[in-house]
């Protein structure tokens, strides 16, 4: 019996490493920060926030939990958890499908927008404050490109962190 070759896997390149570590590093910090600044000011987490952003531009303010499970890259029992907590706050609320009985959405309540629309001030302000010290507006241009490029498009979603307008 002969043994047969088995090629080396390939390995990463040093660049490429550096690029990963980097890019961890810096989301980690990110996160852990503006995650910080959230709890504190505003109760909310940054997946809390991004639910109810998400919730505020969809038609209706309301999706289906499953697109929001997707849209946050949750698992169901991760979205399942972090829609129960901003249940029990009033910002959202289970809605069923009247012609599908399987279907459940989530609804983001008025007091949800309001917390939203309180907490995207400062938010919006942590955002400038971690990137504008870093980056000149050319640069903050080719990070968002080059980052989107890992990325699905259907992932990148181009507009603010914002919540829409109130209605007038």
């Amino acid at each position: 019996m002969t043994a047969s070759r088995v090629s080396p896997p390939p390995t990463a390149t040093d660049d490429v490493v550096a690029a990963w570590v980097a890019l961890l590093r810096a989301h980690a910090r990110l996160t852990r920060e503006l995650n910080a600044s959230l709890l504190t000011e505003h109760g909310l987490t940054v997946n809390d926030y991004e639910v109810l952003l998400l919730l505020a531009r969809a038609p209706g303010r309301r999706l289906r939990r499953v697109d929001l499970s997707e849209s946050l890259l949750l698992t169901a029992s991760g979205i399942t958890r972090l829609l129960e907590g901003l249940e029990r706050l009033g910002y959202v609320n289970r809605a069923g499908c009247p012609s599908d009985g399987r279907v459940v959405y989530a609804e983001l309540t008025p007091a949800g927008l309001e917390r939203l629309r309180d907490a995207s001030g400062s938010h919006l302000a942590d955002l400038e404050t971690h990137f504008r010290p870093r980056f000149d507006d050319e640069e903050l241009a080719l990070l968002g490109r080059l980052l989107a490029r890992l990325c699905d498009a259907s992932d990148i979603e181009p507009e603010s962190c914002s919540p829409p307008p109130a209605a007038g």
